[in-house]
């Protein structure tokens, strides 16, 4: 037996020794360069592209297996421009041999020299990448397939020297329009094994403006691919925004997880689009608006989810701590937390348009692109968004909570509440997309609001004043502005208390048709018209308001009002009827109250109404007067000449009042 294991040892010996020899010896009689052509010949078969290698090429096996070569050249496949897809001038990497047995990776080197890849995707979308199409090999049976737990590297020890990437090129080039470039690129590898944290440095210049990766990634540990793996980087980027990573990467190789703290220093997103040679891609009405962005947040997930948790924002002098989480990313699940300190909405909506609107009657366009509402159909919501305050169409509003929730393309908005000029608001509201166009419906009330302070810092103007509280439900469907005005349904009343119109005496226009309508020059301070209650119940039946009877109660006089506003077609038609409080002398007025009392025809747009008397009515309340009959008229009529078209003229007036 001892015999036998020793000729056993002795030939082990020899074919190993015979192996070093040959391994140290072929190098030397074959020569590689013969074989060149053959190996071009057969990339280019499996590339289906030109490929070639115009300069040396070197291959060795002991004490290290190395190959180098140069000028190596692979084209774009046909039906692409002519020219390379990679081109590089120069490669040389060498690992040992012998230790690659024992899974013991030792590289001496790797060093690839101006390397050059142009990315060409055409105006089909096809890409100069894409490899010819291969015969799927046939599935594996459930039995032939060996059980797994992930993958890992085949290593066991990892060690080199000298890795790195010098001055490389990337072009991309998409026949749709756009090309970016990046050059100059450079990227070292340092201190490379498996149980100390390799530095990783990166750097280019991308369109000319620099780019750079800087940190460390590892260790590894002894199961590549398996485990937590710590990544520590820092981003910077055309000099104007740099990005932190810190965190660990666990089981890269089998179910991939993340753990990270991101942050993104403070940087100007308006300074960046011009760094870039192009204009800030947002029309706002604040031309210093974007001009400070910072992030920080905390990122983890896996394949079927991720959250981002202690998430801080800040936007110009806006500051937003937020929880966002979603799974399920076939079927979205998502929910989230958002609290906003204060912002100024007006600084981020587009400039107002000075545009005059569009004509009453207008036909909508006709070119409409249908909305695909399936990805929100298969959203699942729910979160909260508070507001401290903020700033919208100039109005400012405080305390706002939204609570958001919906699944099956039902979303409810609910409750909403809020703190706005001395009173508050709350509301909700349900969008039904499970139909081909949204259906929405939403209630919403007011109490206690100051509407002077309201309508001044909203409409710009000062024309009313009072303490006004509101109730209203409204529907409506559709999916752009017009559809929507034209099927809102609903109603509900508003309602001012102590309060007055101002710039307009409707006591003096009931009684003096000249002066109330600007046939007498204004004189004196500016009218108003002081109420204790004005009351405005209304429905809306597709997309037009009617009043029924909208009431104000003032010490003079008392107002009826009713019609009709169009609000897709921005046209007015309303009657406001006076009627005259007999006296309140009681009270300390002296000025005198009487005179005819004339109805106000209000029409016109929302833009531009005209109000004009009502001459009709007036000729009516002065026929049922008896005009005609008072001692100035008589004595007119009897004279000479007149006195025949007495008789034919009282029966045109009375024809004209429908009496």
């Amino acid at each position: 037996m001892k015999k036998v294991l020793k000729r056993v040892a002795l030939a082990g010996i020899a074919v190993v020794i015979l192996v070093v020899v040959l391994l140290l010896v072929v190098p030397l009689f074959v020569d590689v360069k013969h074989y060149r052509p053959m190996i071009e010949k057969e990339v280019s078969r499996a590339t289906g592209r030109p490929f070639s290698i115009g300069g040396d090429l070197h291959f060795s096996l002991l004490p290290w297996a190395g190959i180098s070569f140069s000028d190596l050249r692979l084209g774009n496949p046909p039906g692409f421009p002519d020219g390379e897809f990679v081109a590089i001038k120069s490669f040389d990497a060498r690992v040992r041999l012998i230790p690659l047995l024992f899974k013991d990776v030792e590289i001496q080197r790797f060093i690839l020299n101006e390397p050059r890849i142009v990315l060409v995707r055409d105006e089909q979308g096809r890409g100069n990448w894409e490899m010819p199409a291969r015969k799927p090999p046939a599935p594996e049976t459930a039995e032939a397939r060996p059980p797994s737990e992930g993958f890992s590297l085949p290593v066991r020890t990892l060690q080199a020297g000298e890795f790195a990437v010098r001055n490389g090129t990337v072009l991309w080039m998409d026949g749709r329009g756009g090309k970016t470039e990046i050059t100059a690129l450079d990227l070292v590898l340092e201190d490379i094994s498996l149980n100390k944290p390799v530095g990783i440095s990166l750097s280019g210049r991308w369109d000319g403006r620099p780019v750079s990766v800087k940190g460390t990634a590892g260790p590894l540990g002894p199961r590549p691919g398996r485990g937590d793996v710590p990544l520590d980087f820092v981003v910077a980027a055309l000099d104007e925004v740099t990005v932190r990573v810190k965190g660990r990467l666990t089981d890269p190789a089998a179910d991939p997880r993340i753990d990270f703290s991101v942050s993104v220093d403070a940087f100007s997103p308006r300074k960046l689009a011009g760094v870039l040679g192009k204009p800030f891609p947002v029309a706002t009405a604040d031309p210093a608006a974007f001009g400070k962005l910072a992030l920080a947040a905390r990122i983890a997930g896996g394949k079927a989810d991720v959250s981002v948790s202690e998430g801080k924002l800040q936007l110009d002098d806006t500051a937003v701590d937020f929880f966002v989480k979603a799974k399920e990313f076939s079927r979205p699940d998502i929910a989230f937390d958002i609290h906003v300190n204060k912002i100024d909405l007006d600084r981020y909506l587009p400039p107002r348009s000075k545009e005059v609107p569009p004509e009453v009657g207008k036909a909508p366009s006709s070119g409409k692109t249908e909305i695909d509402y399936g990805p929100l159909r298969r959203l699942v919501v729910e979160g909260w968004l508070k507001v401290d305050a903020y700033k919208i169409m100039n109005a400012g509003i405080e305390g706002l909570q939204v609570g958001i929730s919906g699944r099956d393309g039902v979303f409810t908005i609910k409750p909403v509440q809020m703190r706005l000029y001395g009173g508050t608001g709350s509301g909700w509201k349900t969008i039904d997309l499970r139909g081909k166009v949204p259906a929405a419906t939403g209630s919403f009330s007011l109490k206690g609001v100051q509407a002077g302070p309201l309508l001044s810092d909203v409409l710009k103007k000062d024309f009313l004043e009072g303490v006004a509280a509101a109730e209203l439900k409204i529907s409506a469907r559709g999916d752009a502005p017009e559809a929507i005005l034209k099927s809102l349904e609903g109603g509900g009343d508003v309602k001012f208390k102590d309060g007055a119109v101002k710039g307009i005496d409707l006591a003096s226009m009931a009684r003096n048709v000249k002066a109330a309508f600007g046939m007498e020059a204004p004189g004196g301070p500016r009218p108003r018209t002081d109420f204790a209650e004005l009351d405005v119940p209304f429905t809306v039946s597709k997309g037009v308001v009617t009043i029924p009877k909208a009431s104000m109660k003032s010490p003079f006089l008392r107002l009826e009002a009713s019609g009709k506003a169009d609000l897709a077609g921005r046209t007015l038609d309303f009657r406001v009827v006076p009627k005259a409080v007999a006296t309140i002398k009681g009270q300390g007025d002296e000025t005198a109250r009487s005179g005819i009392m004339v109805p106000v025809l209000i029409s016109g747009t929302f833009e531009k109404p005209v109000f004009m008397p009502d001459l009709k009515s007036i000729l009516k309340q002065e026929i049922d007067k008896g005009l005609l009959e008072t001692k100035p008229v008589k004595e007119f009529l009897e004279k000479e000449g007149v006195k025949n078209i007495e008789e034919p003229a009282k029966t045109l007036l009375k024809d004209l009042m429908g009496k």
